[in-house]
């Protein structure tokens, strides 16, 4: 049985494996800056990692994310999903708009079936940002589950249905929304240029395996951070002690990080995993 005291154990041995692979990230991002003339280099600030680890992965791996996106069209990627999803699972996913109400035309309605054809489950796609009416991140969750007690006729149980939710720059025109590697989620080789349907080159796609553990020290380590302050609140935080929400988010965060966080970092305003009340930080954490 997990317990907080077992987790803590898990996450700090966690921490001590990736902070070694972070300080090593972190030194190498140090000497490329420093090799390319960069004024900042010995006091690289949280501005500054993104810029120069996008430089360093194309340095190291010949690969530029803008140059990839028109390999990774978003229906193709979600024929890629469903592809693997049948490969893995034996189940089959197809469209099904029109059975369902939407809340936006951007919205696609799916069904899963059995190979028989028979149906199991059901789900939204929301693909596209919409800044007045969705919060930003990526996310499911159910709308309604499995149940035989709630279905219409009370002998076949009512399907579940799920919504499947991001936060993509929506399409310009006419032509299909193309993705960034790292934005499909998933490596799909069978993914196909969109305009020629040429198909991703080999030696990319050798590349790109090759970049998958990029900066995963440091990448791991911030996960590891969220978690440990998702499990501090919930376990041993006082409201109106000595210590503000904050101040453990501080605390936390000079035995994980590199850099120090600034004074005035609210992030915690925004990580919605903290209002959770399943632990969701941690499995995330414990499933990477």
């Amino acid at each position: 049985m997990a317990t907080v005291v077992k987790v803590e154990m898990l996450e700090k041995s966690f921490a001590l494996l990736h902070g070694m692979l972070h300080y090593k990230n972190m030194e190498d991002l140090k000497n490329f800056s420093k090799s390319q003339g960069a004024a900042e280099a010995d006091d690289l600030n949280h501005w500054d990692i993104n810029f120069w680890s996008e430089r360093l992965r194309e340095s190291k791996y010949d690969i530029n994310e803008e140059e990839l996106r028109p390999f990774f069209s978003l229906p193709k990627v979600m024929d890629g999903l469903f592809s693997l999803a049948k490969m893995l699972f034996g189940i089959d996913i197809e469209p099904a708009d029109g059975l369902a109400l939407v809340w936006n035309s951007d919205v696609r309605f799916y069904c899963v079936k059995y190979s028989t054809g028979s149906p199991i489950a059901y789900f939204y796609f929301d693909p596209y940002s919409r800044p007045s009416e969705k919060r930003g991140g990526a996310w499911m969750d159910e709308v309604v589950a499995r149940s035989r007690a709630l279905s219409r006729d009370g002998t076949k149980a009512r399907l579940p249905i799920a919504h499947m939710v991001c936060n993509q720059t929506p399409p310009v025109g006419s032509k299909p929304r193309i993705m960034t590697f790292y934005e499909g989620d998933t490596l799909m080789s069978i993914a196909k240029h969109y305009e020629t349907g040429e198909t991703l080159p080999e030696d990319v796609y050798l590349k790109l395996l090759a970049a998958r553990t990029f900066r995963a020290g440091s990448l791991s380590l911030c996960q590891i951070k969220f978690a440990t302050v998702d499990l501090e609140l919930h376990s041993k935080y006082v409201p109106g002690g000595s210590e503000t929400i904050y101040d453990v988010d501080q605390r936390v965060s000079k035995r994980t990080q590199v850099i120090p966080l600034l004074p005035e970092d609210r992030f915690l305003c925004s990580f919605s995993h903290i209002f959770a009340v399943d632990m969701q930080q941690d499995t995330v954490v414990i499933r990477e």
